[in-house]
């Protein structure tokens, strides 16, 4: 775990000013872009601490006692993990290691809770993704995209192993590229229902959907083949 020091992070995203078709979420209008508007806000991180990868496949089925993962793939990422599952598995590698849970998990998302004193394993916020990945920095990427992402150029189609390329300024690797990354956070609950935030781009996107301020947002119990999740740590 990196540890990071506390700072203030400015977001951005687009507002989409039509509304969705149907009430259960499951059709919208895409928009254009005279039918989109910019919001920006501004955010407060407190110190924390943060994984310098991508939970890999190794890390993840051995907390979550699955079977053993081939040598070939134990530095991969894990994928086909909803947000849900990033939850359970935060929660699991807490009492492995004998901290409190951060999650009470329920079946309705939206529910679920997030206690912000205990000492566990956790997700990223939102707004803490977007501050590491940043790092100082103030572009949509820290360095040339070859250099630190794999992505649909170069990426042979599939997954890569952590650590492989160049880390941003904070010493974290994989944070643009390789694969989404889950958050804790609701998209927007008054638009969008239960959808969570991902961030951050994955080896299957075009180069300019890999980036720092990149969100894409998709229901709790998604699961697909180029998206993972990164754990962080509250500071004491």
């Amino acid at each position: 775990m990196v540890p990071v020091e506390g700072g203030t992070v400015e977001l951005r995203d687009y507002f989409n000013m039509n509304k969705w078709l149907s009430s259960d979420y499951t059709l919208s209008d895409p928009g254009s872009g005279s039918d989109r508007k910019v919001i920006t806000w501004t955010e407060k991180i407190d110190p924390f601490y943060v994984m310098k990868y991508p939970v890999t496949r190794q890390l993840y089925h051995f907390v979550m006692r699955k079977e053993e993962v081939e040598s070939s793939g134990i530095n991969l990422p894990i994928t086909e993990v909803s947000w849900l599952d990033s939850l359970l598995f935060c929660n699991e590698l807490s009492r492995l290691l004998g901290r409190t849970e951060c999650y009470t998990i329920t079946n309705e998302s939206a529910n679920t809770t997030y206690n912000q004193k205990a000492n566990g394993f956790r997700l990223l916020t939102d707004a803490e993704w977007q501050y590491v990945c940043k790092a100082g920095t103030q572009g949509y990427r820290y360095e040339k995209i070859d250099k630190i992402a794999w992505y649909r150029e170069n990426s042979n189609g599939s997954a890569q192993p952590v650590g492989r390329l160049l880390p941003n300024p904070w010493g974290l690797y994989d944070m643009i590229g390789n694969v989404w990354e889950w958050c804790w956070d609701l998209y927007d609950p008054e638009r969008y229902g239960n959808y969570r935030v991902f961030r951050g781009g994955s080896w299957a996107e075009v180069e300019n959907n890999c980036g720092s301020t990149v969100r894409r947002k998709s229901m709790p119990d998604f699961k697909i083949d180029d998206l993972g999740f990164r754990i962080a740590l509250t500071q004491p």
